[in-house]
Formats: C-alpha cells, structure tokens, sequence
C-alpha cells in the first residue's frame, strides 16, 4: 500500500485551512475535488481522516497523515533548494507552537531573522507551555517551546533556559492591599491575576509563602501583554516575566513583592527529521534563547 502524496497533502490543507472551501481555494481546484480526494484517501487506508466539524479537524488516523504529508513537504523543500531548482515563490508553512509569555517576549525576533533568510511562514500556536508537547506528539506542529526535558517520540530536545517570574504589584495597590506587609495574613484578601484556569504560577508562589492559595480573589486575563497590563494597573498582584517588569520596577511603575522568583525551565524540541530548514529553525531558536533566559 501507497499513500499518494496528492492526498495527503489534500487532507493536511483541509487540517489548516479549516474547511474544504479554503482548502480548494489554496490547492487551486473545486471543494468537490477536495471532498474526492479525502474520501479516496479513506477508502485507500480503511479509516476515517477528517471530523467535518467547523473548523474541521483530524482523527488519529488523520494526524499520523498530516504529519506524513508535512515531513515530506519539508523534504521536498530542502531537495529543491539542494537542486537550485527553488524559485522563491512557493514559502514553505511551518507550524511550531510556543508558550505566551515566550511569544510576548523573545520569540518572534528569530522568526524575524528566518525569514527574511528563507522561503518560510510560520503558522504559530499558542498555549501552556506544560501542554504544547501534545501539539508535537498529535503532529500539529513541528517544532515547539515546551517545559517537557524527556523527548516526544519521534523528536529530539535543546535545553533554552529557565524563563524566570518575580510577583509584582503597583506601588498603590500595595499601599491598599499590602500596606502591613506582604505576609499570609495580608496575602489571603489581596487579589490577584492569573492567566487562565490552567495558570499555577500564582498558586505555586502562595504555597511558597504559607497562603491557602484558594483564599485570594483571582481576576483571570488569558493574553500574555494584557495580563502584564492589567497588574500595571493596578487589578492585582502577579507573577511577571522579568522581561515584562524590569522597565516598571525602574520607573517605580512597579514594586517586587519578594518571595522566592519563580523559574520555569524551558526547551525547544522539534521533529527529529533531518531537514536543513528545521535544523536553521532550530538553531536560531535557540541561540536566542540562551542568549536571553536565565541559565540555572
């Protein structure tokens, strides 16, 4: 049995593009044809590819050919630039997956760099970095910024650095909410900011400090700029990237808190493919990160 190539590539258009529609508007041909190919990819392989739900999404089976279908795209690409037979008008996608704070901060300066060095654009995911691992494992992406050390199976895994948190507040609050000293008592009434429900930055540093952390009201702000912005104003206290906070805490916009910082290690692990662009991706990526995150 042979997977055509044709299909594949069908079937992981339809994955990023979110319909059928898109999909042949960007392959050129009719939603018909499109619906052709993955239904003769279905019957080829026996399983079902594609949950047709809005946007539409792969089934197990499914993400196994997508990635087929996007490792050999990356292979094509490298063949053709190897040949000189690369135009530069065909950009290869490359999905990666990063965590917000890194996305806010450093990481899209060696994007920058990449592209303007190859014929490259990049579809970013964004989420936890505890959970962007499963993105690698599911085949979304091909690369991600991950808190995971052990390798995904099938990837290799560079050590970045530790991106380290301070807890903070604005000189205001502190004089309202902490004004007898940042202490278990004053800690358990004074709000404070998480990212989202899955966010235990905030909780870890409570524990840290003797603080039941289910006591503190929590206002929730699930975009990492916005959530810098709403503990400089004041909504409450929260864990900042020292990235987010030195330029507040120089001007006096901010105060440290004290406690113990919070240093979340972070890794790239990436497809472990042998690809030349993947591995300029990967050097680039993390060159920048060690230049600029902490080294434990």
């Amino acid at each position: 049995m042979r997977i055509s190539f044709e299909l594949a590539e069908t079937l992981a258009t339809v994955v990023e593009e979110g319909t059928l529609d898109a999909a042949a508007r960007r392959l050129h041909v009719t939603p018909s044809a499109v619906s052709q190919r993955i239904r003769a990819l279905e019957d080829l392989l026996g399983r079902v590819m594609l949950v047709r739900s809005k946007p539409a999404r792969p089934t197990e089976a499914g993400a196994a050919v997508v990635r087929l279908a996007r490792q050999v795209s990356l292979l094509e690409h490298d063949t053709l630039g190897e040949l000189g037979a690369d135009d530069g008008d065909g950009r290869t996608s490359v999905p990666l997956a990063v965590n917000a704070d890194s996305l806010a901060t450093w990481f899209l300066e060696p994007l920058a760099r990449l592209s303007q060095r190859h014929p490259v654009v990049f579809e970013l995911h964004r989420d936890d970095q505890d959970f962007t691992a499963g993105l690698l494992e599911s085949g979304t992406v091909m690369g991600a910024v991950t808190s995971r050390a052990t390798p995904v199976a099938g990837c290799r895994v560079s050590e970045l650095g530790a991106m380290r948190y301070e807890a903070v507040a604005t000189p205001a609050y502190v004089e309202r909410w902490l004004d007898g000293g940042v202490d278990a008592v004053s800690l358990a009434a004074a709000p404070l900011v998480d990212f989202d429900r899955r966010d235990d930055l905030q909780t870890q540093w409570l524990v840290a400090m003797g603080v039941d952390p289910a006591l503190p009201p929590r206002h929730y702000v699930p975009a990492s700029n916005d959530f810098a912005t709403a503990a400089r104003l004041g909504l409450g206290w929260a864990l900042l990237p020292t990235f987010q906070s030195d330029e507040g805490i120089a001007t006096g916009q901010l105060v440290r808190l004290g406690g113990p910082p919070m240093d979340v290690p972070l890794h790239w692990q990436q497809w472990n493919l042998r690809s030349s662009l993947l591995d300029a991706i990967a050097d680039e990526i993390v060159a920048e990160g060690r230049r600029v995150l902490s080294r434990r």
